[in-house]
């Protein structure tokens, strides 16, 4: 009987299961005193010990049934919400793409309708009217281009990769920021380990490299340096970027890689955030199988640590 007990809670029975081997081994266990020829007395008081015994089976029995019911139906709930959740964000990232995709061609025409009447000669009021297009385009492009990778990113489950030594990679991103993009604040390189090799996705990395780039230098003063330097520290490639400028406030931190951030701020020559750029930099970083982290002081400035594996 006491295995019976045992039996119940490793085992799940339906009611009728459980009530028809209760009457099977209460037939058995009778038949078995009878056989042995029991006195009145005896056959009685094992009788009770019996009924115990079985009313305990049924107990724990429905006890384990009714809470491995629960369960299961707790998993098939949390798998259907999976399911729904991933159906309604490839619905969403497909949507996201679509329109984003649609959005560059009346773009491209009001861009160029600006470039045409802007050949031709026009007034000081009407060329800064002009200007205004151009500069809107601008930011509607990058805000397409951030919608479009973080379709692409949410899509993809791998990218594809090739050894690449950082310290040239970097130096590189770092002379076309110097050349291309007009700047007074000093960006400095330094690094420790020479070469320094990763896997990495180029394309992709280089769109990191730059997003960090240019926060640095949206929220630096003027002459402010951005310094970026590269490490190694268990069998980890380090890049770390860092500015001394504004810095980041201590309640913005947590939300600081979340997409559309409430994070986001206008730069101190009112560059404008779609709380998108960071999210995605999040995304390349973790598909690369590495790690980003962020400390900051206010009004001391801030530093972007990337963690990824290294080859060497």
């Amino acid at each position: 009987m006491v295995p019976l007990v045992i039996v119940s809670a490793v085992f799940v029975f339906e009611l009728y299961e459980t009530i028809l081997l209760i009457i099977a081994v209460e037939t058995v266990f009778t038949s078995m005193l009878i056989y042995a020829q029991a006195s009145p007395t005896e056959m009685i008081y094992n009788e009770l010990i019996s009924i115990i015994l079985l009313c305990g089976f049924y107990l724990t029995s429905r006890y384990f049934y009714s809470y491995k019911a629960n369960y299961y139906k707790q998993v098939i709930e949390i798998r259907e919400k999976n399911n729904e959740i991933e159906n309604a964000a490839a619905f969403k990232n497909q949507v996201l793409g679509m329109v984003a995709h649609d959005l560059r061609n009346p773009l491209a025409a009001v861009e160029s309708t600006a470039m045409i009447m802007e050949m031709e000669e026009v007034d000081d009021e009407t060329q800064e009217n002009i200007n205004i297009i151009k500069a809107s385009c601008v930011k509607a492009r990058g805000i397409i281009l951030d919608l479009l990778e973080a379709a692409r990113n949410d899509d993809q489950n791998t990218i594809e990769t090739t050894q690449v030594d950082l310290n040239l990679f970097v130096r590189k991103i770092i002379d076309s920021w110097k050349i291309h993009n007009e700047t007074q604040n000093i960006i400095t390189f330094n690094s420790t380990y020479i070469p320094l090799y990763v896997e990495i996705n180029k394309e992709k990395f280089h769109r990191v490299m730059d997003n960090l780039i240019s926060n640095a230098l949206k929220f630096s003063r003027e002459n402010d340096k951005v310094e970026i330097l590269l490490d190694k520290e268990n069998k980890m490639a380090i890049v770390e970027i860092k500015d001394h400028g504004l810095g980041i406030p201590k309640d913005m931190l947590p939300h600081l890689f979340d997409r559309f951030s409430k994070a986001g701020r206008t730069g101190l020559r009112g560059e404008q955030s779609t709380g998108l750029g960071l999210s995605i930099v999040k995304q390349i970083v973790e598909r690369h199988k590495g790690k980003i982290e962020v400390s900051s002081i206010e009004n001391q400035g801030s530093t972007f640590t990337i963690k990824l594996p290294a080859l060497n």
